[in-house]
This record gives structure tokens, C-alpha cells and sequence, in this order.
């Protein structure tokens, strides 16, 4: 019973911080925002994780095609859920998006190239020809959320 009074103190703190954190929900049918807010972030939970084994020791070959793979299964999953009417909150989407259709559309088929690339090289499992294909997606990311994202 001693603990009863602090984790109730900490349940409604969190539940209090939780409220105000200003996110807002993506209630709209279909939750485009929140999908391709979703599927963004599983590419980079393949991504990353690829991007760890160049900068460190521990390339795994085998690992490292099975991250290339998903990364190219997951690559056009974002794109269909950038209709016209889904700039709202929580979108960190800028209004260019619509704005440049041409240049978006050019910055995700440069980034669907770019992953291509790394699964080709990721094939080879030769860790030399890794670098510049993962760069080229990385950079083809950078490039897009200059224009495209929010910060």
C-alpha cells in the first residue's frame, strides 16, 4: 500500500504529460498521415540499422541483404498516401508536396533508384561496393526533406 500514492502520483503525471504533448491524432479514414508516417518509419528501421554496420565493425553480409531486401519491399509504401487532402496535422509534410508534384515526384524516383542501387550492391556482398549506393540513399533522403519536410 506505500507505493499506492506514487504510482498513482506517476500515472496521472504521464497521463497529464501525454495530453499536453500537442500530438495530434491522425482521425481521418483511412489515417493516411499516420500510414505513411508508419511506413517511413519502417524503412528506417531498415535502413539504420544498415548504416551501423558500415560506420562499425560489424558487417554482416547476409544481414546486411536481408536489411537491403526489406528496405526495397518497403520503398513505395509512403507514396499513394500523399493525396491531395492530406496536408493536415500531424503531417510534417510541407506544402510543396503539392505545390511541386513534378520535383516530388522526381525526389522519390531518384530515392526508389538509389535503393535499387544498394540492393544490387548488397547482392555482390562485397563490402567495398557498399558505401556510395548507401550514401546515394541517404543523400536521395536528405535531399527530399529539404524540400518536402518540416523541421
Amino acid at each position: 500500500m506505500r507505493f499506492a500514492l506514487p504510482a498513482a502520483l506517476f500515472l496521472s503525471a504521464t497521463t497529464l504529460l501525454t495530453a499536453c504533448s500537442g500530438e495530434v491524432e491522425d482521425t481521418r479514414p483511412g489515417q493516411p498521415v499516420k500510414t505513411r508516417q508508419q511506413a517511413f518509419k519502417a524503412m528506417i528501421r531498415s535502413f539504420e540499422p544498415m548504416g551501423v554496420m558500415l560506420r562499425g565493425k560489424t558487417y554482416d553480409a547476409d544481414k546486411f541483404l536481408t536489411l537491403a531486401n526489406e528496405l526495397v519491399a518497403q520503398r513505395d509504401a509512403p507514396w499513394a498516401h500523399f493525396g491531395p487532402d492530406t496536408n493536415y496535422p500531424p503531417t510534417k509534410a510541407t506544402a510543396e508536396v503539392w505545390q511541386l508534384p513534378e520535383k516530388f515526384a522526381q525526389d522519390r524516383q531518384a530515392f526508389i533508384a538509389a535503393i535499387d542501387t544498394l540492393l544490387v550492391a548488397a547482392q555482390t556482398k562485397d563490402r567495398k561496393q557498399l558505401d556510395a549506393p548507401y550514401q546515394a540513399v541517404y543523400d536521395a533522403c536528405q535531399s527530399c526533406h529539404k524540400t518536402f519536410k518540416q523541421r
